[in-house]
């Protein structure tokens, strides 16, 4: 079983409580230390709040590093005090550490929140998880991004052609003129690599009608710490099929 969970959140009164991991993926050599934040949001005493912190190391099943509330960390296991630490800063961030990193390290790492009801069970709150990869290889941001555009009868395909980064790990998504996330008529590729290179691309493609011609559209990706977003306003070039 794997720990599939895309920022699910719940409401709490009216607070609507969030957990964001800014960061899609972090790439460390060998024995160094990575750093994974987790950002609160709509829980109303950060400080006391129970964060807890999990790891899934492929082909194991997810499990429980460690959880803190206002004091020292509490670990699952005594021996993960030498490898894993956390810490709170500012006013609703939750910061976790892996320390002396090896390729067993290689993995996601999810930050969580239970809340607790007194008329329901428990219900948790998931980040949208940071995968660590141990490699000593240089980190390439994106060398080139464009959107492509097709017209056909009464609809209009957009295609965000993301083009030559390591490591393979971004998140991509699109966005109206409101910021607020598109998620129908939206396919997402696969990253893809040439046989004879070392740095990958990916293509994912909003089809809108034909009348939205004069809305805008963003393809915004997120690439290890670094984030880009695309207008659909402005394109010159014409896809061909």
């Amino acid at each position: 079983w794997l720990l599939r969970v895309v920022l699910f959140c719940f409401l709490d009164g009216q607070a609507q409580v969030l957990l964001k991991q800014t960061d899609v993926s972090v790439t460390r050599g060998q024995t160094k230390t990575a750093w994974i934040d987790c950002v609160g949001e709509g829980i109303s005493d950060f400080k006391t709040a129970y964060i807890h912190w999990y790891r899934q190391i492929p082909p194991k099943a997810p499990e429980r590093v460690l959880y803190i509330g206002s004091g020292l960390a509490l670990y699952d296991d005594d021996s993960y005090r030498n490898k894993y630490t956390s810490s709170k800063k500012g006013t609703n961030v939750c910061t976790f550490s892996i320390e002396d990193i090896n390729s067993n390290d290689e993995g996601t790492y999810y930050c969580a929140y239970w809340q607790y009801h007194r008329t329901s069970r428990p219900q948790a709150v998931f980040g949208s998880g940071t995968k660590l990869i141990v490699s000593d290889k240089i980190i390439s941001s994106p060398a080139s991004s464009e959107i492509l555009q097709k017209r056909h009868e009464n609809q209009i395909m957009y295609v965000c052609l993301i083009e030559k980064f390591y490591p393979e790990v971004i998140r991509v998504t699109w966005t109206d003129g409101a910021d607020k996330e598109v998620t129908d008529n939206i396919v997402k590729g696969d990253v893809w690599k040439p046989t004879n290179g070392d740095k990958y691309s990916i293509g994912s493609w909003l089809t809108v009608p034909a009348e939205n011609k004069d809305k805008n559209y963003y393809c915004k990706y997120e690439h290890e710490n670094q984030q880009r977003s695309l207008s659909t306003q402005g394109i010159y070039y014409m896809l061909k099929i």
